[in-house]
């Protein structure tokens, strides 16, 4: 009834620090770059930018890749996309499986009609080259598909090698790089990755909401096979792949090459301020140097990791394949962790994460990473988690932990 129509408050969400496993907050500068004139996307000034954004990851990226553009949606649109326009259902994917988001793949892939293999390796641990390539050579899969960074055990896949083991075996690569675009080096040319995507919301320090992807001349080929164009939009010198059309249209990448190529061939409506965003946050990691802010997503997480030790906390997972933005503590015995959290977020405006699966209730994630991945708050946070963990009961050395970050900090300027 019209008599019970509420008017809500104007939106005026609490300022907190967001220092779990994504979303980070984003750079000021990112905010006021979607804040910016809405444009038609077919308005030569907004055609400019899409192409200023497809040059601007190809740096991000490190690759040459003429296909490399955003997906409309976050990270798991480009999972999703990248998988849907790959895989022809009864195909074999391959999937090193080593956390959630190992699991997420499966998930995609299986709904995609494909025949799914997985290696599982414990939570906490990764895969030597070897053992992926022990897969490929068993089950010569049409692609292989990993993540990254595995937010949900903080641990890292290496992947140097990975592209060539699928090229010897006629296999294609997809990497999902959500956790560590920006953050860690993704050299997709030198690892001679075929499909990669991500997100803006951790290392790139955006919202989230955009997933920018790049793909191999070799991924494109097989997309293009099953090129369909719409009824609507059909036109006579236009030809469609030879091969069945992909299942989605709206993840459609062989579409979305023709929207993204001189053509414009229409598909969606461009989400303007998101593009606006993923082009400022292109620009922050560029202007900053790749260098610069891989070592300062580093030091972030080793000043973390050495005040969380000195605190009396154990760190989670294989030490030599730890991210470098996102670290997992073991809870203590006798500390509710959810109680833990909900302190530091009410007492403190500061989010951390937990974890799922075999690790619920196990572990806490802190992330430093993109706009976060910086001293004050690092120090802020260890300071926090040190007054609420005593007041829980947890015996621990007054100050240790700030003293022992500050410490990387210092050795480290």
């Amino acid at each position: 009834m019209r008599e019970d129509l509420r008017i809500f408050d104007e939106l005026d969400p609490p300022q907190r620090l967001l220092m779990g496993p994504g979303p980070s907050n984003a750079y000021p500068r990112v905010l006021r770059a979607m804040s910016a004139p809405l444009l038609g996307q077919f308005d030569p000034e907004f055609t400019r930018y899409m192409n200023e954004v497809m040059a601007l990851y190809r740096a991000v990226f490190e690759t040459e890749n003429r296909w490399t553009f955003l997906i409309d949606g976050t990270a798991r649109a480009g999972i999703e996309a990248a998988l849907v326009s790959l895989i022809e259902p009864g195909e074999t994917v391959l999937i090193p499986s080593f956390g959630r988001f190992g699991l997420l793949l499966t998930e995609i892939a299986e709904r995609c009609g494909a025949r799914v293999v997985t290696i599982e390796a414990e939570w906490g641990r990764v895969f030597d080259m070897d053992e992926i390539e022990a897969a490929v050579e068993r089950e010569r899969p049409k692609l292989v598909a990993c993540v990254h960074g595995d937010t949900s055990t903080t641990m890292v896949q290496p992947l140097d090698g990975l592209g060539e083991i699928c090229s010897r075996y006629g296999a294609l690569s997809y990497v999902d790089a959500t956790a560590t675009l920006g953050g860690m080096p993704v050299e997709v040319d030198t690892w001679e990755l075929d499909v990669v995507s991500a997100g803006l919301q951790k290392c790139l320090g955006g919202p989230p909401g955009s997933a920018p992807i790049t793909i191999s001349d070799r991924a494109a080929d097989c997309m293009r096979s099953r090129r369909h164009v719409e009824r609507g939009l059909a036109v006579t010198d236009v030809a469609p792949g030879s091969r069945p059309r992909i299942g989605s249209n709206y993840f459609d990448l062989a579409m979305l090459m023709d929207y993204w190529s001189e053509d414009r061939l229409n598909h969606h409506t461009e989400a303007t301020s998101m593009l606006y965003a993923a082009r400022e946050c292109a620009r922050l990691f560029l202007q900053e140097g790749s260098v610069r802010c891989f070592d300062r997503h580093k030091m972030a997480s080793r000043a973390m990791q050495a005040g969380l030790e000195a605190m009396g906390l154990t760190l989670f997972g294989d030490p030599m394949h730890r991210m470098a933005n996102v670290t997992g503590i073991e809870i203590p015995a006798g500390i509710d962790g959810e109680r833990v959290r909900t302190r530091l977020r009410n007492d403190f405006e500061i989010e951390i994460g937990s974890s799922f699966g075999p690790l619920k209730g196990r572990i806490w994630r802190i992330g430093a990473m993109g706009h976060n991945a910086r001293k004050h708050n690092v120090l802020v946070v260890l300071g926090a988690l040190e007054a609420v963990l005593k007041s829980e009961g947890f015996a621990l050395p007054s100050g240790a932990a700030v003293a022992a970050a500050l410490a990387i900090y210092d050795r480290h300027p």
